[in-house]
């Protein structure tokens, strides 16, 4: 038995509970789809996506997921396949998703900004012979499978067929946004692949057989990296999705009627679970938009009358920034929270002065569905974590004895809960080294250091992984230095962080040369290689050249040492 009283700390944790939120949910043992499926048989000529002024009613929505499911079906989709899913948000994401889950495949959402070389793993560790994809991003999947080679199938959309028909609309967008969303790309030639276009695979209905589908199998295959470069993939079924976005009902006051803007990434984790889902779970509208866009955001707001907004606090920082805020409209808003980074005071203080709004923070990670810790919505605390969501329990322990820490202690977070994943894709042993047991019960172990107070608040104090956040977006060190390697100039890097007054932080890259590149190549023309190689949140946004890197006796990179210089560096820049 632990030395530490684990049950009084559990007991802590819910010294603060929300008045009205359920301390635990029952999951039922079910299909995402089911809820999908119920909305049609309550609401159906209601409208549950509007995505820049167009408006779908969930029939809309389920008609086209249902055809969809039969066009894969009948193109060799089985319960159990991966199915890649790489494109920016849009309503095509939406039916895409559901349909692929009607048929228990598993969705395996990438990020859009990701380039050939770094889809290829993605494309090699999930075996997936079948994805779904954008026109204007689809030849970076074939470049892709190339290599890979295991791609059979592609259905290829085009984004302006998501898009209100009526021209006035599009003169609202930034001119970035025109020119992207209106253009038409058409089908890809390949080869090695069959290429579907979507509209025709819908056009034709096909009917396909009922495949059953229950809350344990798998549903979604999001990958993480880590400090081993290789992105993993976190296997989630559809209870462990489903129970947070259930649970984002009581504790986010998200009902019917309610209007939710997804602007946070669907492929990301939060906005997947936090926004497409709690949505179809609790009978919200969802109000996509495509990315980020400070003037569209708050033209959204204002005449969609958006009550829930997820978000990571550089979005607010960027919609507060400007001197045109008297156009807008926020008196709507009754949630406006995220994670990702920590919300600056003088931001946090401005929403609450001029709105009334407090930034309600949470913490969670791509294996944990999204939230593990929340703060509740009637005492939410600033720089802080939360307190564990329904559900889930949480300790602090000590990294080097893996023993539970009382109050106040700094050590390592764990957490147990039903939106734990159930490990990683064909790692075993990374699995095995992502949990431990105390007393009995299987934890997680973040791999993020922190503490607890006495009301059961969690707090962030530091990281045992070695991960940069740059504008809420996780960037491994090993997985850049990796696709550095790539460049035929490059001998080895170290990639570290530097400190970003927007971003929070950024990535930089020392660079060793092999010799006889040395003076022919410049910092400058590395970077835009890494910029034409990598997603945009990813690659260095500087280059140092050196001659050598920083190593220990044994030869092994000394990157802690490598980024308390650049720390140092920055904190004089800053005095």
């Amino acid at each position: 038995m632990s030395a530490v009283d684990l049950q009084s700390l559990h007991d802590i944790q819910k010294s603060h509970w929300p008045q009205g939120v359920p301390s635990h949910i029952d999951v039922p043992d079910e299909s995402l789809w089911e809820a999908f499926h119920r909305l049609v048989q309550s609401a159906p000529d209601a409208v549950g996506l509007n995505f820049l002024g167009r408006e779908y009613t969930w029939s809309d929505l389920h008609a086209s997921a249902t055809r969809l499911a039969g066009a894969l079906q009948n193109i060799g989709v089985l319960k159990g396949d991966r199915v890649i899913l790489f494109a920016q948000n849009c309503p095509q994401w939406v039916v895409a998703f559901h349909a692929a889950i009607r048929l228990g495949a598993v969705v395996v959402p990438v990020n859009p900004m990701n380039k050939s070389v770094e889809l290829i793993h993605y494309l090699q560790d999930s075996q997936a012979a079948v994805a779904i994809t954008s026109s204007d991003i689809a030849s970076e999947l074939i470049k892709a499978n190339g290599e890979a080679k295991t791609l059979k199938n592609l259905v290829v959309f085009e984004l302006a067929d998501g898009l209100p028909s009526h021209e006035h609309a599009a003169s609202t967008w930034p001119a970035l946004w025109q020119k992207w969303l209106l253009t038409r790309h058409g089908l890809p030639v390949c080869d090695d692949i069959r290429v579907h276009e979507w509209l025709s695979l819908l056009a034709r209905e096909q009917q396909f057989t009922e495949v059953k589908v229950s809350g344990n199998d798998l549903a979604l295959l999001p990958y993480t990296s880590g400090t081993t470069g290789l992105p993993k993939g976190c296997m989630h079924t559809h209870a462990s999705l489903m129970h947070n976005a259930i649970g984002s009902g009581p504790w986010l006051d998200l009902h019917r009627g309610d209007k939710q803007m997804v602007v946070v990434p669907l492929f990301h984790i939060t906005g997947l679970v936090m926004g497409m889902l709690s949505c179809i779970q609790n009978g919200a509208q969802i109000v996509l938009l495509p990315r980020w866009d400070r003037k569209v955001a708050g033209q959204t707001i204002t005449q969609q009358r958006v009550t829930h907004w997820p978000n990571i606090p550089t979005m607010v920082i960027d919609l507060l920034s400007g001197d045109d805020l008297d156009q807008y409209n926020l008196s709507s808003l009754r949630y406006i929270g995220g994670g990702g980074a920590p919300m600056p005071d003088a931001v946090g203080e401005r929403l609450k002065t001029a709105y009334g709004l407090d930034y309600v923070e949470g913490y969670g990670l791509t294996e944990t569905a999204a939230p593990t810790h929340l703060n509740p919505m009637s005492e939410p605390h600033r720089h802080c974590l939360g307190i564990p969501y329904i559900g889930t329990k949480a300790l602090v322990i000590d990294p080097e004895s893996l023993n539970p820490l009382p109050v106040g202690e700094v050590g390592e977070i764990v957490a147990v809960g039903p939106q734990v994943f159930k490990g990683y894709w064909n790692q075993k042993k990374a699995t095995q080294e992502a949990f431990l047991t105390i007393d009995g019960t299987s934890y997680f172990r973040t791999g993020d250091i922190g503490r607890m107070d006495a009301n059961g608040y969690f707090y962030m104090a530091d990281r045992l992984k070695r991960m940069i956040n740059a504008s809420g977006f996780k960037v491994w060190p090993a997985e850049v230095e990796a696709l550095l390697h790539h460049h035929e100039a490059i001998k080895e890097s170290c990639v570290i962080s530097t400190k970003d007054p927007y971003r929070g932080e950024s990535v930089k890259a020392l660079v060793v040369l092999h010799e006889k590149f040395k003076g022919q190549i410049q910092s400058e023309e590395i970077i835009e290689w890494a910029k034409n190689n990598m997603a945009a949140y990813k690659y260095p946004r500087q280059v140092d050249l050196v001659d050598e890197l920083p190593r220990t006796a044994t030869g092994k990179v000394l990157w802690r040492k490598a980024q308390a210089l650049q720390d140092l560096e920055d904190s004089q820049k800053s005095s």
